[in-house]
């Protein structure tokens, strides 16, 4: 049997503001390596004999997600875009009723998220070939942690462990303990981490999730009989969905069924929960500090210090979080780490934009950074992908000045059609309809003016949009 990775690749990301954020949360950043965490991800499931990746996420991620596949080569995976959140149970479900038409009942789901360091690769491997016989013979295998401390922020396996075998029966599943507790589960010695991760047949997922949740088993399967395809997406019918249960698989599933085993994995996981757990995984200097960026320090110990755009110095300062982006500054103490999603909920209530969006904003066809704004203007820097074109569209309030800073611009404003160059400009005026598109083979770079009474995102009326989007 060949093994279908199923990838979820939702939530936010508010502990790890002001690099995630609700339009780009941690899964797509590079936060450990030179790869994203989605990338990651599937990277480390180079060798094992699989069928194509399925990736469940929502409508706002999907185009990052495909970009994403696509610079690491994965040509043919099946997304599968949720209409709204229902925590895991549901969304395993969607893949597991996707895979089981595509493959049928020969393949294993492996269910992993999107946002999980894995540092020993050998390990992990042997830990799914461990599975995987169990999960051939109708069980519903967890990955248990090896845990390291007594973790307060886990959830917690309990395990019988059984003489000579490679999984071991799952007594019960433990909520996140007080300190006082997670020491006893330590010194317990049957007690592991609950990762997350999963592997099991969809036909049993499904079967014992209509054991246990019928109501989920049955909406998720109706809002799978009426899918649409749009371009790589697959969308399932909105309408049906919102009514299914949220649930996570532990509580809808794991919890109750007699069929669950667990394997014990020690390969350096960690699940990136906050800035401090990001500093324990990251290499650090002799002074315990882990930078990333321009970052000068001084007399400094035990601190993350990362820097997007500028120079960051530090000077006499131990076991700090210092995150610098374009738009926003975050410094904590370490162990207070986990309370930076307290200022995300103020930005919420004040709906301020930092919690949703970066100052650079990703798009189908590439990103724009806004980089200057005030009253009645707004500068931009345009990036555009190689054969890439923005939709045909009008503005009711704002113009809009473009210089092309380098490659090539096919622009179209009105009826007329032109090509620019590096140096060369056009503008297009409040009402004109038009479209920019890259013919080259090279990024076009560009710097857009915005000039107006209202120059918010929502003023695009589109025409025609090679990207399926609608009006926005």
């Amino acid at each position: 049997m060949k093994i279908t990775p199923v990838i979820l690749s939702g939530g936010s990301g508010t502990r790890l503001w002001p690099l995630s954020r609700k339009m780009f949360p941690k899964q797509f950043i590079n936060l450990h390596a030179e790869q994203t965490m989605l990338q990651e991800t599937l990277s480390r499931l180079d060798g094992l004999d699989l069928n194509a990746p399925i990736i469940v996420c929502n409508e706002d991620h999907r185009f990052i997600v495909a970009e994403q596949l696509r610079q690491i080569g994965i040509s043919d995976p099946s997304i599968i875009l949720e209409p709204e959140g229902r925590n895991t149970a549901p969304a395993i479900a969607l893949a597991a009723i996707h895979d089981l038409r595509v493959n049928g009942d020969d393949s294993i789901l492996l269910v992993l998220a999107a946002d999980h360091v894995i540092v020993d690769i050998n390990a992990f491997h042997q830990a799914i070939e461990r599975a995987l016989n169990d999960a051939i013979n109708h069980k519903l295998v967890t990955f248990g942690i090896v845990p390291v401390s007594p973790e307060t922020g886990y959830g917690y396996i309990q395990f019988q462990a059984e003489q000579g075998e490679q999984t071991h029966r799952v007594s019960a599943f433990v909520e996140k303990p007080d300190l006082v507790t997670a020491k006893s589960y330590i010194s317990a010695g049957n007690y592991l981490w609950n990762s997350g991760m999963f592997m099991f047949s969809a036909r049993q997922y499904m079967q014992e999730l209509a054991r246990f949740q019928p109501q989920m088993a049955q909406i998720t399967e109706a809002a799978m009989q009426d899918v649409s395809h749009d371009l790589d997406f697959i969308r399932i019918n909105a309408e049906v969905f919102s009514g299914c249960p949220a649930n996570s698989i532990d509580y809808a599933v794991m919890e109750k069924t007699d069929h669950a085993r667990v394997v014990p994995l020690d390969a350096g996981w960690n699940d990136i929960g906050s800035w401090s757990s990001l500093w324990d995984v990251n290499d650090k200097d002799a002074d315990g500090n882990s930078v990333h960026g321009d970052v000068m320090l001084f007399d400094a110990h035990n601190n993350l210090v990362m820097s997007e755009s500028r120079l960051v110095a530090a000077v006499g300062v131990d076991d700090l979080i210092i995150v610098e982006t374009k738009d926003a500054i975050l410094v904590a103490s370490k162990d207070k780490s986990q309370q930076v999603k307290q200022i995300v909920e103020q930005l919420k209530q004040k709906n301020r934009e930092e919690s949703n969006f970066h100052r650079v904003v990703y798009r189908p066809w590439g990103c724009f950074d806004s980089v200057e704004e005030g009253d009645r203007f707004k500068v931009k820097r345009i990036t555009v992908k190689p054969g890439a074109k923005l939709s045909l569209q009008m503005h009711h309030h704002r113009a809009e000045h473009w210089i092309v800073v380098s490659g090539t611009a096919k622009v179209q404003r009105g009826e007329d059609v032109m090509i620019l160059t590096e140096n060369e400009s056009t503008y297009i005026h409040v009402g004109q309809t038009h479209s920019l598109e890259n013919p080259g083979k090279l990024p076009l770079e560009l710097i857009e003016i915005q000039t107006g009474s209202y120059l918010g995102e929502d003023d695009i009326v589109r025409f025609e949009d090679k990207y399926g989007r609608h009006k926005t």
